[in-house]
């Protein structure tokens, strides 16, 4: 085999991010499988410590070894902890542009990882906390995004960011290796994870997070989404209509416009002065209430409002009527294509004006889907005749954490996650 020469600078670079390693799992072992699967890449003039989606660090050689082992322990723990949180993903919906707004999102994100390590964690650069954002602690990274203040610290470039990386946010940079695949493993994209290998280490993280009893209740919750089994939301979301539209379709009618076809029966028994109703299969009407408000991904509310709108014409509904709602009803029309739906809005939430709306249309929907993130108020008991089905943009657990209110028990809730 080949061998390869290291200098002395480039050995005790080395050695000083293995010391860094052993002292990060040392204090926090159950995240031992994913600090040791990040690779080490020198990048001169780097100014810090970056990560990318594919799972490597990439250093600059001459700041890092200025930093004490437990600094650099401490910086690796962090940076870790955006990829193990899927940070670059769950930037995506969010559609960031600018360096404000992506100066924002890390600040979030960076917010959402303090309450993963106590508060006296070794760092080489000041932590950004909940408080800073004028938020208080425990929420997830969306949260303090779209909630929080931004610190407004003058950034004008992408260059210009305190940056973890595009492991934190999804924009690359170019000295960043390309990502690897499963079936392409190239020295071009030496050291880097494909997707289904880091699904696999953060599985292993989570049942270690999950068996030890000293890691903190915000890790504990990330571990436990990873343990429970993912449902196809489509399905389950497909799976519920269609029930409420069987269970309205089978609430059947009387009504006098047609004769019944008892009457000929009566009449030849000398009743034809009897006037029998004949019984009708109503003509279903669905309502569509989308939460407009600031909070909501309109991403993945777009996903949603489209795949509701197939649904709708599978089961034989000609149309539907949506209804745009924040904390107030901002439009109600019906549709034949999502193409023609305009959503308005942008404020707070008070869905049950859109649920009552919904509820007054003429002709009465027999069915209502409610599409929201769920921090709203629900109205205190069901619509009379009406199937609800909710379908939460995000995860319910997720939900609960932020100190929102599970949807109520009389609707059939479908957790619509992004992939």
């Amino acid at each position: 085999g080949c061998r390869i020469a290291v200098t002395t600078s480039e050995r005790a670079d080395l050695q000083q991010f293995a010391a860094a390693r052993l002292w990060a799992v040392h204090r926090f072992p159950y995240l031992a499988s994913a600090v040791f699967a990040v690779s080490l890449h020198k990048i001169d003039d780097l100014g810090g410590l970056q990560v990318d989606e594919s799972w490597r660090l990439y250093a600059d050689p001459e700041l890092v070894s200025t930093w004490p082992v437990d600094a650099l322990g401490g910086e690796l723990l962090h940076l870790t902890a955006h990829l193990l949180r899927d940070h670059a993903a769950r930037a995506q919906p969010l559609g960031l542009g600018d360096a404000a707004e992506l100066e924002h999102w890390i600040d979030a994100a960076d917010a959402e990882i303090g309450d993963d390590f106590p508060d006296d964690l070794p760092r080489a650069r000041p932590a950004v906390t909940a408080e800073m954002l004028g938020e208080r602690d425990g929420r997830l990274a969306e949260h303090y995004y779209l909630r929080g203040h931004p610190r407004r610290l003058g950034v004008e470039s992408v260059e210009q960011l305190h940056d973890c990386g595009s492991g934190a946010h999804g924009h690359h940079h170019p000295w960043e290796l390309p990502p690897p695949s499963m079936g392409n493993r190239g020295a071009a994209s030496a050291g880097g994870l494909a997707r289904e290998e880091q699904d696999l280490i953060r599985q292993q993280v989570a049942h270690a997070i999950l068996a030890d009893a000293q890691a903190p209740d915000s890790l504990r919750r990330w571990a436990d989404s990873w343990r429970r089994p993912t449902v196809d939301w489509r399905s389950a979301l497909a799976a519920e209509l269609r029930r409420g539209v069987s269970a309205a379709r089978g609430a059947v009618d009387y009504t006098y416009r047609r004769p019944s076809r008892r009457a000929a029966g009566l009449a030849q028994q000398g009743h034809g002065d009897v006037v029998l109703a004949s019984l009708r299969d109503p003509a279903i009407e669905v309502a569509i209430v989308c939460d407009t408000s600031a909070s909501v991904s309109y991403a993945l509310l777009g996903a949603a409002l489209a795949e509701v709108d197939s649904l709708v014409h599978s089961t034989g509904v000609a149309r539907a009527t949506v209804v745009a709602c924040d904390h107030a009803v901002r439009a109600t029309e019906r549709i034949r294509r999502t193409e023609d739906i305009v959503l308005l809005g942008g404020g707070g939430t008070d869905l049950t004006l859109g649920i009552s709306a919904a509820t007054e249309l003429r002709p009465r929907p027999q069915v209502i889907v409610v599409l929201t993130d769920g921090f709203t108020p629900w109205p205190e008991r069901a619509p009379e005749r009406t199937q609800v089905v909710v379908g939460l943009l995000g995860s319910l657990g997720s939900l609960l954490d932020e100190g929102g209110e599970r949807p109520p028990a009389w609707a059939r809730t479908v957790e619509i996650i992004a992939p």
